[in-house]
């Protein structure tokens, strides 16, 4: 259904040779504080190279929500820098960085915050109305990409959890971004229907180039990604290059334990 999987540093090359920098994300330094001493990230640095799916894990309230946050513009460091494509996101005024979010960067999330009154295709291409581009045939063609084609005017409210997801991922997808942030896309499906999606996730970088970062609890969906990055208190705590399921269970199993015995 999804194709043959395919290296992701030849899509990479593809896309190169257009004057952009190698890398989707580069974060060097960056923390986040909040008011009272709360510390939500301790300084990280993390690049992120094109073509490439990252995968970001750790226990509850250490900080992925917080690093995806400040890497997509969300929210802002209280210190370092963060780049995306080479762009400094500090140096952007509110208009900017608006513009840069809609332009340049795709969100999955896990509650797909479709919009209701919309059809599906007029979901899918609201990024591209948004940013003033004429109504043309991208959004259709991302609906058959994630093989919804024949949704395309129904409402996001006759379509399932699964189904809503795709449209989602079509969405993120239409303007061709730099880099795709997903936060828990398969956090509200089942194990076949997470399956597909993380297939389009993994299909969208192997085949079409782009850039995911996804934020999971789910060492399932973390064995699609090419690294998984693990977070603790706000820390980095290790890395896994192309883990299985198993290698990730294994590695919070043991960063737990090591946790446990600091605390004591």
């Amino acid at each position: 259904m999804f194709g043959e999987r395919r290296g992701a540093g030849t899509a990479t090359a593809e896309r190169e040779g257009q004057g952009r920098v190698s890398e989707a994300l580069v974060l060097e330094g960056i923390s986040r504080e909040y008011r009272r001493g709360s510390v939500a990230l301790h300084p990280l640095d993390l690049t992120v190279p094109r073509g490439r799916f990252l995968a970001v894990m750790g226990p509850s309230g250490c900080g992925k929500s917080t690093l995806l946050q400040c890497a997509a513009g969300l929210d802002r460091p209280t210190s370092g820098t963060v780049r995306i494509g080479g762009t400094e996101l500090a140096s952007l005024k509110e208009a900017a960085l608006t513009r840069l979010r809609r332009e340049r960067v795709g969100f999955v999330f896990q509650a797909h915050n479709l919009v209701p009154s919309l059809s599906v295709v007029e979901n899918v291409a609201l990024p591209l109305l948004l940013g003033g581009a004429a109504p043309d045939g991208r959004a259709l063609h991302g609906l058959a990409a994630v093989g919804l084609a024949d949704r395309a005017d129904d409402a996001p409210a006759e379509l399932s959890g699964g189904q809503r997801q795709r449209v989602a991922i079509a969405r993120a997808l239409v303007t061709r971004p730099e880099i795709v942030f997903a936060d828990e896309p398969t956090g509200a499906l089942d194990f076949v229907t997470a399956g597909d999606v993380l297939a389009l996730l993994r299909q969208a970088v192997d085949v079409e180039g782009h850039t995911v970062v996804m934020v999971t609890h789910d060492p399932e969906a973390a064995a699609w990604a090419d690294e998984t990055l693990f977070l603790m208190h706000g820390r980095t705590v290790g890395k896994l290059e192309r883990p299985g399921p198993d290698d990730v269970r294994r590695a919070l199993v043991d960063m737990n334990a090591r946790d446990g015995e600091r605390q004591r």
